[in-house]
C-alpha cells in the first residue's frame, strides 16, 4: 500500500498480522476525513469554508472525526453564540452539495458543569443528528462511533451502543471493506513518544473488546482524531491512522511537527490508501 506525506515528521508503527479478503464488489471512489477543527469564532469558521472550497472535485463525500464546535470550554451565556455556528458550518458543509458525515468529539460535549448524563451532546445533536450511525458507499460500509461517553474509567463505547454495533457488523457481509471513525483514538504512541511514559489517557478503555467485535469481518482502516499528531498503526492488517487536526495546534500552527491538516483517501481494488494535506499556509 502506498501512503504520501508532505512532511516527515509523524508516528509510525507496523506490526506484522493477519490478513483479511477483500471485496471483489467495491467500487473506486474518493472521500475526504476532516477532524478537530476547533471552530471557536468566524474567523475560524472562514478557514473552514476555504478548506472545503478546495478539496477535489472527485472527492465524493466527507467524514468529520469530531471536535467541531469547541463548547465543553464556553460559558452557559456564550452557548447561543455555539449553536450559530454549529449551524453556520452545517451550511457550509451542505454547500458543497457533497454528503457529510459527522463524529462527535470531547469538545463537542455541553460544559461539565451543564451536562446531566442525557443532555451531554445536546447542542452536536440539533445540528447533526445521531452521535453514531453507519452508512454504506459504493459497496464500503463506513461505521461512525460515539467515543466520548465516560465513566469512572475515562473515555468508553457504553453497552447500547455496542450491542447496535453487533446488529450493523451481523448485517454486514464479512468480505465488505469497512471504515471506522472514531474520535478518540483505539490506539495512538502520542504520550510515549512525546512524554515518553504508557497510559490509557486519552483513548478509551474498552477498545480492545471494540476491536474484537471485527475480528470475522474486512476492517480495512480506523480514522481517529483526538490526539492533534499525525500517527499510522498497522496491528493486524488493520490501519489506525490518527489524522492531525485541521486547527493543528488549535489555530497556532503546527503541532510537534504535524502540520495543520486533514486526510484524502481513495477506495480502490477493495483496498484504501491515503495522504496527509495541509490545510492552509501557516
Amino acid at each position: 500500500m502506498v501512503k504520501s506525506l508532505k512532511w516527515p515528521i509523524c508516528l509510525l508503527v507496523t506490526l506484522v498480522g493477519l490478513t483479511f479478503s477483500t471485496a471483489a464488489n467495491a467500487q473506486n471512489f474518493k472521500f475526504a476525513f476532516i477532524t478537530d477543527l476547533h471552530v471557536h469564532s468566524d474567523s475560524t469558521l472562514n478557514e473552514v469554508q476555504k478548506l472545503l472550497h478546495t478539496l477535489p472535485k472527485d472527492v465524493e463525500f466527507v467524514v468529520s472525526g469530531g471536535d467541531n464546535v469547541d463548547v465543553d470550554n464556553q460559558s452557559a451565556e456564550k452557548l447561543p453564540a455555539v449553536r450559530s455556528r454549529y449551524a453556520k458550518l452545517k451550511a457550509m458543509l451542505s454547500a458543497t452539495s457533497r454528503p457529510y458525515y459527522m463524529a462527535i468529539g470531547n469538545h463537542d460535549r455541553l460544559p461539565a458543569k451543564m451536562r446531566d448524563g442525557a443532555n451531554d451532546f445536546q447542542l452536536f445533536e440539533e445540528a447533526f443528528g445521531d452521535t453514531y450511525q453507519s452508512f454504506e458507499h459504493k459497496g464500503a460500509k463506513f461505521i461512525v462511533l460515539n467515543s466520548v461517553y465516560t465513566d469512572s474509567s475515562g473515555y468508553i463505547v457504553p453497552e447500547k451502543q455496542k450491542e447496535w454495533l453487533a446488529k450493523v457488523l451481523n448485517s454486514t457481509p464479512r468480505n465488505m471493506p469497512i471504515v471506522v471513525i472514531t474520535h478518540v483514538p483505539f490506539l495512538s504512541v502520542y504520550y510515549p513518544v512525546l512524554e515518553g511514559k504508557y497510559t490509557a489517557t486519552d483513548t478509551f478503555t474498552n477498545q480492545k473488546e471494540i476491536m474484537d467485535m471485527f475480528t470475522e469481518h474486512n476492517l480495512q482502516l480506523v480514522l481517529q482524531g483526538h490526539m492533534h499528531l499525525y500517527e499510522e498503526i498497522k496491528v493486524k492488517n488493520v490501519d489506525y491512522i490518527t489524522a492531525g487536526a485541521v486547527s493543528g495546534n488549535w489555530w497556532h500552527g503546527a503541532f510537534f511537527g504535524t502540520k495543520p491538516g486533514y486526510l484524502i483517501l481513495e477506495m480502490k481494488d477493495g483496498k484504501v490508501t491515503w495522504s496527509y494535506q495541509e490545510a492552509y499556509k501557516l
